[in-house]
């Protein structure tokens, strides 16, 4: 049974991720908790191999291992995303950083800018309207490049 606990509490992040680990019979670390502080301030999309690499800054004993179980018990726990862009890498970001969103991905540098559109979002609607669909989730991802790519492009 997957246990999704409710993003929208006041608690912390860590203290939300303990609650789901006691319900499953795990504890908190501060290994974890080291983890989990560093992928919530960093305030992006980040791989496990970015994420470690952060962590191991400021904690070099924290494994590859750990932070990759970390990200996926976060996921598993509703309180951070997995997306796959087409790099093939898997990446991570807090569930509650914000509502639906879309992204663009620069395919040079990799910057990963995240927008919202009601008129994309209502264009979805009528088109699934027009053809008698039931849209149960969705997502847009547009690949390019980003200005400063672009420039460097033209040189």
């Amino acid at each position: 049974m997957k246990m999704v606990i409710n993003i929208k509490s006041k608690r912390s992040l860590a203290d939300r991720l303990s609650a789901y680990l006691s319900g499953h019979g795990f504890k908190s670390t501060r290994q974890r908790d080291s983890i989990i502080r560093i992928f919530s301030e960093s305030g992006r999309h980040l791989s496990a191999d970015e994420l470690h690499a952060l962590v191991k800054k400021t904690a070099p004993g924290i494994g590859y291992a750990t932070v990759y179980r970390t990200l996926k018990l976060l996921s598993e726990a509703g309180l951070a995303h997995e997306s796959r862009f087409e790099d093939g890498f898997t990446r991570y970001e807090l569930s509650e950083t914000t509502a639906h969103h879309d992204h663009l991905i620069c395919t040079g540098c990799g910057h990963i800018l995240e927008f919202e559109n009601k008129e994309i979002e209502q264009l979805q609607k009528v088109v699934a309207r027009k053809n008698d669909f039931h849209v149960t989730s969705h997502k847009l991802e547009m690949y390019g490049f980003c200005g400063e790519c672009s420039r460097k492009r033209k040189k």
